[in-house]
């Protein structure tokens, strides 16, 4: 069977665990770029430079989100497109996309290191601390172009109908981080520019890999030259429906930055450590849930197009349940073992693992109730809802999160700060509910009318 026609025809349940099972495995070894960067800083260089790095986390969250602006905007077309049998505007999509992906990293390395300095001030990095922040994010900066291509034309290859080729690559950029990491801090002693440039190098490998994929044979769309010049009927649908995934990461950006502020003053440096190994955790579960959503992206957006209705909601229905089973095993691992997890990150802080444990179990407690949220926002924007899309992803984080991040702590201190996770996280649940249920049942009189027509 055609990789594409596959998507409109396998049953439901199998297409999406062959889609999303090495999605989930790519993204679970994506977010170990994180976890592996933090677990070698804390144990190699100490609790300041992981400070550091969480202090300068904005910085890298502003630049996956411009990758994702261009990345997850030309997956959904790309997908949709291939539904309608329109195989050589996917392939103007494919060329439009990575032209814009090598520009705006591009533009990101030069400002970013201009004005490094005053950006890490105004994220709340102390004296002490931007050194550290500083030395990492300097050399992070100018690997922007090799992420670009590397994670950002990595979703077009499984947009095609290549899950499996997707996965490897992220598995493949995973085990050269580690294995780099090691040398480079403890061998080489670079400290925490040594982290940065580990995950720089492999992703200047895995950028090669895949350019070579597409220009290669196995790929279903061709990277062209004659597809290189960019055109507004196509770059303007590819930032439409990228614009919620980026607002989301840029909204990330600032509640980063907002957080780190309240808890430098409600609990100093260290609380913004143990801030940066519960995203570290945070990642390291939700990146299953993004996998599942990368596998159901181009089974909804192709079934969508073709006007297989029924194949949609029946992608959501199980997208729902397994993003929801995976929030669930997370926060019953974070509620028994929080001690044990935050060992890993840093064995000799008792304040730094005090802090973390209480972070943990109150900021990620409402966790099983996020999967359908993730989910419900993946579904808005596979089906081309931009709009919708982007209103839920930002709920979240700024109609709920940022004001309580203001408010609480004013009345509990570091506590509130914690609070205010669970609080948004339920609130933007609820809200997402509405639409959704408001959304199907418009998707659901559609599908009458076609069947009675």
């Amino acid at each position: 069977m055609n990789r594409s026609n596959q998507l409109g025809e396998e049953r439901i349940g199998k297409l999406l665990l062959k889609f999303s099972l090495p999605a989930i495995v790519g993204m679970l070894v994506n977010a170990l770029y994180t976890v592996i960067d933090r677990i070698f800083v804390g144990q190699g260089v100490g609790s300041l430079a992981l400070s550091g790095i969480a202090v300068a986390f904005p910085i890298p969250i502003a630049i996956m989100a411009f990758i994702m602006l261009i990345a997850i905007g030309a997956t959904s077309l790309i997908s949709i497109r291939l539904g309608e049998g329109k195989k050589e505007e996917a392939e103007v999509i494919v060329g439009n996309s990575f032209v814009l992906l090598v520009l705006i990293s591009l533009a990101i390395s030069v400002l970013g290191s201009i004005f490094l300095d005053p950006l890490l001030l105004q994220f709340g990095a102390s004296s002490e601390v931007l050194p550290y922040a500083k030395q990492f994010t300097s050399v992070l900066l100018w690997g922007a172009v090799f992420q670009s291509i590397g994670f950002g034309m990595n979703n077009f290859i499984r947009a095609e109908g290549n899950p499996r080729t997707a996965m490897v690559t992220m598995i493949m950029a995973a085990v050269l981080n580690t294995i780099l990491n090691p040398i480079f801090i403890f061998g080489l002693r670079i400290g925490v520019a040594g982290s940065a440039l580990a995950t720089v190098i492999s992703q200047g490998i895995i950028s090669i890999w895949v350019l070579s994929y597409f220009v290669g044979n196995k790929a279903v769309l061709r990277l062209r030259w004659r597809n290189f010049k960019l055109e507004r009927k196509i770059i303007k649908p590819v930032l439409a429906i990228g614009i919620s995934p980026f607002a989301m990461q840029l909204v990330a950006s600032l509640v980063t930055i907002l957080l780190n502020k309240s808890l430098a003053l409600h609990g100093g440096d260290l609380a913004i450590a143990a801030m940066g190994i519960i995203n570290s955790i945070a990642m390291l579960i939700f990146m299953p849930v993004f996998g599942i959503n990368q596998g159901a992206q181009p089974i909804i957006g192709y079934n969508y197009g073709a006007r297989k209705y029924a194949r949609v909601k029946e992608t959501l229905k199980w997208g729902v349940l397994w993003a929801t089973l995976v929030m669930t095993i997370g926060f019953i691992a974070i509620e028994i073992f929080p001690n044990a997890i935050m060992l890993a990150f840093s064995a000799n802080d008792p304040t730094l693992m005090g802090l973390g444990v209480q972070g943990l179990r109150i900021f990620l407690a409402m966790l099983p109730l996020i999967g359908f949220q993730v989910a419900a926002v993946n579904y808005f924007q596979a089906t081309g809802k931009p709009k919708k899309s982007l209103f839920l992803t930002l709920s979240r984080q700024v109609i709920f999160l940022i004001p309580l991040i203001l408010l609480l702590p004013r009345f509990l201190g570091l506590t509130g700060v914690w609070l205010a996770g669970p609080a948004s996280d339920l609130a933007a649940s609820v809200l997402t509910a509405v639409f959704l249920v408001s959304d199907l049942k418009t998707l659901h009189l559609t599908e009458s009318s076609s069947i009675e027509q």
